[in-house]
């Protein structure tokens, strides 16, 4: 189904399910139906994200990358795509609900994933607001680890949003099996967290509480507030006297501007002309993928790019409907994926010589530059080959672009998965030192 309509219903037949009852899936917060052959999604979630919106400041371009942690069917997500937000929308894999490929089917970002003692796979300082509506923090145990990678992942000055327990506790949470005993205490140990965190307070409405992050730590050092070490080996992420390497610019100027880590010098070897260099070669480029695939239709929605080096793929790709998700290799030396957050796009490491952390016929288009000469010798392009047969949804599309003689070999894997493909010149044509594969599947 093309987008936007897909936002609104999925066939029932492409979510591996048990049998649904006609009135509804699960509970709250997204409650979704089955009608006949399609699953209905809900748009219920209009008046909450618009009473955060007085609470946040989501119009105007500040905030562009979220978290939504425990996002159900990405409702919220959907919902954020009015005021130009882009969500990373995360849950745990659950066979009996299968929130994340429920999001993926409506053309939403998500990931399997969860908060828990292990970092999640984005950098530091990756995203302008987390999101957690009823995924039951527990910020008083493990040591505090769940609080401390929340202020790892955000921005200077972004936004962290909790909603529902133990905010206002004494509010009654039935439909959760949670009681008033014990959340004074819950919610009193949270505030103390955030404190110890240097976090202010913005404001609580009912169920709602957003607290924002600091810009830097000089208040905090000068009150002596500032928590520096808890009792694991994870700190404190510390920021620089001013804006962690530099404030980014308001969306949509964000994509196009100099990112801050490049500008300040802070990502090594990596001169600003080259970046700029980067970004005029993926619009040719782009330009020239649209002689063997249209993009403008709404036929093709999820994107990923295996490579992404600075996101100039992705960039390139936002004036269609599409979202990309941007994949750095992490046996790369190069770390350019908190570049990409700063451009206001989204994405996650990944070692290709693992299964990638998403459900089976979920990516309408895989964008593949240099991966397989990149893992020639270690797993090859047969594995990676099955990874992306599993990951590409029945009708999408693949472009590979590598050398000529790595190209020809994909193309022979190719051949054995029965898809149809072809060996073609680039945009530059036949002196051009790489080739690309198209494979356009059948639906």
């Amino acid at each position: 189904m093309a987008w936007p309509a897909r936002r609104d219903r999925a066939w029932y037949a492409n979510v591996e399910l048990p049998p649904l009852a006609p009135a509804k899936l699960a509970g709250p917060p997204d409650p979704v139906r089955a009608r006949g052959d399609w699953l209905v999604f809900p748009k219920g979630v209009g008046t909450y994200v618009e009473q955060l919106a007085g609470m946040v400041p989501l119009r105007g371009g500040e905030v562009r990358t979220a978290l939504d942690v425990g996002c159900g069917v990405a409702s919220f997500g959907d919902y954020l795509l009015n005021y130009g937000i882009l969500t990373m929308s995360i849950d745990r894999r659950n066979r009996h609900k299968a929130q994340v490929q429920l999001a993926l089917e409506r053309g939403l970002p998500a990931m399997i994933g969860a908060l828990g003692v292990r970092r999640l796979p984005y950098p530091t300082r990756s995203f302008d607001m987390v999101h957690c509506a009823g995924c039951l923090v527990p910020g008083n145990s493990h040591d505090e680890l769940y609080m401390l990678e929340i202020d790892r992942l955000l921005r200077p000055g972004g936004y962290w949003v909790l909603a529902m327990p133990p905010i206002s506790w004494k509010t009654q949470y039935d439909d959760l099996n949670r009681t008033a005993k014990g959340m004074p205490g819950e919610q009193l140990a949270l505030e103390e967290i955030v404190k110890k965190l240097c976090w202010s307070k913005v404001s609580e409405n009912g169920t709602i509480a957003v607290w924002r992050k600091p810009i830097n730590h000089i208040q905090c050092e000068q009150d002596a507030k500032l928590l520096r070490y808890v009792n694991t080996s994870m700190c404190l992420t510390r920021l620089p006297r001013d804006i962690a390497g530099g404030a980014v610019e308001k969306w949509p100027e964000r994509l196009t501007a100099i990112p801050p880590r490049i500008a300040s010098g802070e990502t090594k070897g990596m001169p600003i002309q080259t970046y700029k260099l980067d970004s005029l070669d993926w619009k040719k480029r782009v330009d020239f993928y649209r002689t063997y695939l249209n993009l403008s239709d709404g036929s093709y929605r999820n994107v990923m790019d295996m490579n992404a080096g600075f996101g100039g793929f992705a960039a390139a790709m936002s004036e269609y409907p599409v979202w990309v998700m941007n994949v750095v290799p992490a046996n790369l030396t190069d770390n350019t994926l908190g570049i990409i957050y700063e451009r206001g796009l989204i994405g996650t490491y990944m070692d290709w010589c693992e299964s990638f952390s998403t459900y089976p016929r979920t990516y309408d288009v895989l964008h593949a530059n240099g991966v397989f000469s990149l893992y020639m010798d270690t797993c090859g392009i047969p594995y990676i080959m099955l990874e992306m047969d599993r990951i590409l949804r029945p009708g999408g599309a693949a472009i590979i672009r590598d050398a000529p003689d790595v190209v020809h070999k994909v193309k022979d894997a190719a051949d054995r998965l029965h898809w149809h493909s072809e060996i073609v010149d680039t945009e530059n044509g036949g002196l051009d030192p790489e080739k690309l594969l198209i494979s356009q599947q059948e639906g």
